[in-house]
């Protein structure tokens, strides 16, 4: 029991005096120092006073922006696995339209006294977004990990596919089929992981289109980009890389004897597609078991760097691209 209570006190950063009390159920404790101590509880793998296991709570917050790109719930499987296998339960939060943002997902995931927190596609991938939930997490202490390209100084770990290595395999591929005009369709400007990917282009900067992550913004910079030229496209998402086949059919082009398209994410109904699509996987397995792993590591105490973990993407050739003429 004194182990017990010198363990819990260190980790939360009180008392062995505080520590007994909570687990008593004394008065005089406020409730963020009474949840930090069950969570401690929790964490290092003791258990609550009988009176107080109904509060138990091993969940981690999974934050994401959308459903409707697949390659967001299928990276949710392996995190959901990965985080079911260490005796966590996911909860999955997607951003909407009608108003729940980002910041409001955190005060509930904070409501709910999770143990950490695993964001993918989120604000901190955005330079004009709010952040001011982040900083928040930092101010309780609380575990979190930022899948793909942040800002810089949020201190939180990263786990990052590497989009230099996208741009230039994509590149390549379609300079070997003998294309020279090649476009880029990239996400908005404040949008980090796109910067990553421009930063790597050395194509005609006249060949660069932003637009919104959307088949409707992957089918107008098309034909934008057919209408200067180019014989070939390289799209920062699956999704863009759709909406530019139809904007290139719309034009009256073929894919890919006219023109050839590249896209980036590769989920499973990518080879249902007409025609295949040809594009960048990111490694979501390794990506998902790896954040899970950091966070995990964290939630124990474990010192976690701020850092990145960058991990290389791979050119998956299908349908979609062919021979320039």
């Amino acid at each position: 029991m004194t182990r017990r209570l010198a363990e819990v006190a260190k980790y939360v950063g009180v008392s062995e005096a505080t520590v007994s009390r909570v687990l008593n159920g004394r008065p005089g404790i406020s409730d963020t120092t009474r949840n930090a101590v069950l969570t401690a509880l929790d964490v290092l793998g003791y258990e609550r006073p009988v009176k107080l296991r109904g509060e138990r709570a091993r969940l981690v917050g999974l934050v994401l922006p959308e459903l409707q790109n697949p390659i967001f719930p299928a990276f949710a499987e392996v995190v959901a696995g990965a985080l079911s296998k260490k005796g966590f339960t996911p909860v999955l939060c997607t951003r909407t339209t009608d108003g729940v943002a980002e910041a409001d997902y955190v005060d509930m995931l904070l409501d709910q006294h999770v143990s950490g927190v695993i964001f993918a596609g989120g604000n901190y991938a955005q330079a004009d977004a709010d952040h001011d939930h982040y900083r928040r997490l930092l101010q309780r202490g609380l575990p979190a990990i930022l899948v793909n390209a942040s800002i810089e100084g949020l201190g939180f770990p990263r786990v990052s596919a590497d989009d230099s290595v996208a741009v230039e395999q994509a590149y390549g591929h379609l300079t070997s089929l003998g294309h020279e005009r090649i476009g880029l369709i990239l996400g908005p400007r404040d949008h980090q992981p796109s910067q990553r990917k421009l930063d790597a282009f050395k194509g005609d900067p006249q060949l660069v289109e932003r637009t919104i992550f959307s088949m409707e913004g992957g089918h107008s910079a098309a034909a934008r980009l057919v209408d200067r030229g180019a014989t070939g496209l390289i799209c920062a998402s699956d999704v863009l890389a759709l909406g530019a086949v139809r904007g290139a059919r719309r034009a009256g082009l073929k894919v890919p004897s006219d023109i050839s398209i590249v896209g980036y994410d590769d989920s499973s109904v990518m080879t249902c597609t007409d025609p295949p699509l040809t594009t960048i996987r990111q490694p979501i397995e390794a990506m998902g078991q790896a954040a899970v792993a950091l966070l995990v590591a964290e939630i124990a105490g474990s010192p976690v760097v701020a850092d990145e973990l960058l991990f290389d993407p791979e050119l998956v050739v299908r349908g979609s691209t062919a021979s320039a003429h």
